[in-house]
């Protein structure tokens, strides 16, 4: 059983006990101590202020407080010690808990790591972080208060540059939100998280857009998120910390809330926190597993948030043919398509490949081509949709190996309630032109269709 902590040090009265402590037990109780009460100590005597000067020790502060592991100051310049480092950071930062500061300043350390090593051209996009002289003058310009953690990631981050019409047509940023999204037929959402300029514009916009009747009135909303293309807008709620994302019912109010609004409430030890800085904290766990990746959107590289591990994404492999990554997304801005017995929609994705020669009744054929598919879509416990047509998308692919995947995304309308999409595609082995086999099914596993409790 180990030992309950030390009691807080009074730096004065503890004083003459300390004197009598050497070498390590006393750099171990100063530092156990914490850092606050470590630089009282230093005006106590000479030999104290002698042990609190060892930089060692602030090294450990620096860590422990700060998730900080070289001596440099916010805007990663080189200082001369971990003691100026701790200093230049709690004049910083010192208005906020440090618990707080260092869960943010972490979350944008591996966040932009990531991005870093995976998603460059979006990389390239992330601005230096704001002063709170910026945050104080966006309050005022908006009439209410930012939630403590919103201004923490942008005192850190300003989020993505904003974009143009001139980047969209020239493609150069226009895909490369860090949000990311889907596209299906002619529906494209990029979604990128928006600069503090920008939320004050966009959100001044929304209110004299959608505010006619009076139904966001006391909400304190801004705009944190939006994409480019299909419209698709998340807002923040600065008077209760939850994050929402628009239906296509946004003018009437229709938001649906992206976190669980259990979740957005003070932990346990009184720290604060809100619904954006949940959910992007969400988001980077989902990028760390592998549950979401990039892809390529004709020359553009983009991040796809069609999920790419299961439970959410299923393969199935049949008579050599491979059907990876079949897998959905929740489509909020479509909400309620299709009129009253239509309220969700959902855009899938599905992976074709033949990895080796396929086996059909005990012949080797070195291709195949698709002919049909049958999709069989449930909600709940009753079949809502039975599919059964010529070709995927208009297309009737080839497949053979050492040839990319064939890739192709759809959509499906769904009422209220979980539920799946389930089915199997017709195959020729050789050329449809030139079959060489009885045609053949490939299994296509089920994969859920349902509104997930975070959002994206």
């Amino acid at each position: 059983m180990s030992a309950p902590p030390p009691p807080p040090l009074e730096p004065m009265a503890a004083s003459s006990e300390l004197e009598n402590l050497q070498g390590l037990v006393l750099d171990t109780v100063i530092a156990k101590a914490g850092a606050r009460p470590a630089a009282a100590l230093a005006c106590a005597s000479t030999r104290l202020r002698a042990a609190v000067e060892d930089d060692s020790l602030w090294r450990q502060f620096c860590a422990d407080d700060l998730d900080l592991h070289a001596p440099l100051d916010p805007e990663d310049r080189p200082l001369p010690s971990f003691k100026v480092a701790y200093k230049v950071w709690l004049e910083s930062f010192g208005m906020y808990p440090l618990p707080l500061v260092k869960r943010v300043k972490s979350f944008w350390s591996s966040f932009k790591s990531w991005l870093s090593e995976n998603f460059p051209e979006a990389f390239i996009t992330l601005c230096n972080g704001v002063s709170e002289a910026q945050i104080k003058s966006a309050e005022d310009d908006l009439g209410f208060k930012l939630p403590m953690p919103t201004k923490l990631l942008y005192r850190f981050c300003n989020a993505q540059l904003p974009f143009t019409a001139d980047d969209a047509a020239n493609k150069r940023i226009s895909t490369h939100g860090i949000i990311g999204g889907y596209a299906f037929y002619n529906h494209l959402v990029n979604v990128h998280l928006s600069p503090l300029e920008q939320i004050v514009e966009e959100t001044k916009e929304f209110y004299r857009e959608f505010n006619e009747r009076g139904v966001f009135n006391g909400l304190n909303l801004i705009v944190v998120a939006t994409s480019w293309f299909h419209p698709k807008t998340f807002l923040l709620n600065c008077s209760s910390g939850e994050l929402y994302v628009g239906t296509n019912n946004l003018p009437d109010g229709e938001m649906i809330p992206c976190v669980p609004k259990a979740l957005v409430r003070p932990t346990d030890n009184n720290m604060p926190q809100d619904g954006l800085l949940l959910w992007l904290e969400e988001h980077l766990k989902r990028l760390q597993s592998g549950m979401i990746k990039t892809r390529m959107l004709t020359t553009a590289k983009y991040l796809s948030l069609y999920p790419e591990l299961p439970p959410s994404c299923t393969s199935a492999v049949t008579n050599g043919v491979k059907v990876v990554r079949a897998s959905a997304v929740f489509v909020p801005e479509h909400h309620e398509i299709g009129g009253p017995d239509c309220s969700n929609l959902y855009t899938y994705s599905v992976r074709l490949s033949l990895p080796e020669a396929c086996m059909v009744d005990g012949i080797y054929y070195s291709s195949c081509q698709l002919h049909s598919r049958h999709w069989t879509i449930r909600s709940r416990d009753s079949i809502v949709s039975d599919i059964h047509g010529e070709g995927v998308i208009g297309e009737y692919p080839v497949l053979s190996p050492g040839k990319d995947e064939f890739v192709y995304e759809s959509c499906a309308p769904l009422p209220h309630g979980p539920g799946s999409v389930e089915g199997s595609f017709s195959f020729v082995p050789g050329m449809l032109s030139r079959p060489e086999g009885k045609p053949f099914e490939v299994t296509v596993a089920p994969f859920p269709l349902e509104v997930p409790e975070y959002i994206f």
